[in-house]
């Protein structure tokens, strides 16, 4: 993972979500990229006519603002030992974000951006999800993998390698609840392709899935979490929960790495 996007709004957050992708590009040898946006369309308007106007003076003054922000961040950056860039966006922060990861590696949020879940599913580089005030830290003590043989939890452990190959340990988490898909051995074969020693957790299920998985993760102590986003559909999940919802929305949940 060596090049690393990370929004940089002005929330309590950016301090620990900045910290954690330097700490990523220290060990992988990587690039971070910081973007800045400044969504133009919230400060457009409709009149009961039908015509919109703009307000300019506030959006001047939201312009002007992220500048500075933009500016502070370059300034803390260029004595670091990482190299960077800083971008400037006009766009929603899900757009911006969507195009600005293209080429990235992985994209930083905080949880409390309410953002991840969303960016998730439109763009196909993997989310790294971070506690809002403590980094994560790098390399990672102990890593959990969330598998169900699924596309989602596969493509979320491939995504995943070059942050697993430098944790301490890895467990591999499976619930016995779902028929077919490949079985934890699998994902257990596939890391040792990579050098990987895995510890194989099958656990019944207690309560719902989600919450067997967060127990699993509490016994290891789990700094991080791997899966897969989004197994069922988004409306469905809207309805009746489901376990990336669960873990996006518990603020004592580990740092998350989702992947669609």
């Amino acid at each position: 993972m060596r090049s690393i996007l990370i929004y940089a709004d002005r929330s309590p957050a950016m301090p620990a979500r900045l910290e954690t992708g330097l700490a990523l590009a220290r060990a992988c040898g990587g690039h971070v990229t910081v973007l800045v946006d400044t969504p133009v369309t919230r400060f457009m308007a409709m009149d009961p006519m039908g015509g919109s106007f703009l307000a300019a003076d506030a959006l001047q003054q939201a312009l002007d603002d992220d500048d500075a922000h933009a500016k502070q961040i370059e300034q803390q950056l260029s004595g670091g030992d990482v190299p960077f860039e800083v971008l400037r966006s006009e766009a929603g922060p899900v757009d911006a974000l969507a195009r600005a990861a293209r080429l990235a590696d992985v994209v930083i949020l905080s949880r409390s951006t309410g953002l991840a879940g969303e960016v998730a599913l439109v763009c196909r580089t993997p989310v790294l999800v971070t506690e809002d005030t403590v980094a994560l830290p790098v390399p990672i003590a102990n890593a959990c993998v969330g598998w169900d043989g699924g596309d989602e939890s596969a493509h979320a452990l491939r995504s995943a390698i070059p942050v697993l190959q430098n944790c301490g340990a890895v467990h591999v988490v499976t619930v016995q609840e779902k028929a077919g898909g490949r079985p934890g051995a699998d994902a257990l074969r596939y890391l040792q392709s990579y050098g990987i020693r895995a510890d194989l957790h099958e656990m019944q299920r207690t309560g719902t899935t989600e919450e067997t998985i967060a127990a699993a993760v509490r016994q290891v102590n789990g700094q991080l979490l791997v899966m897969g986003a989004y197994g069922h559909s988004r409306m469905r999940q809207y309805f009746f929960g489901g376990v990336t919802r669960y873990f996006l929305e518990q603020s004592s949940a580990p740092a998350l790495l989702l992947s669609h």
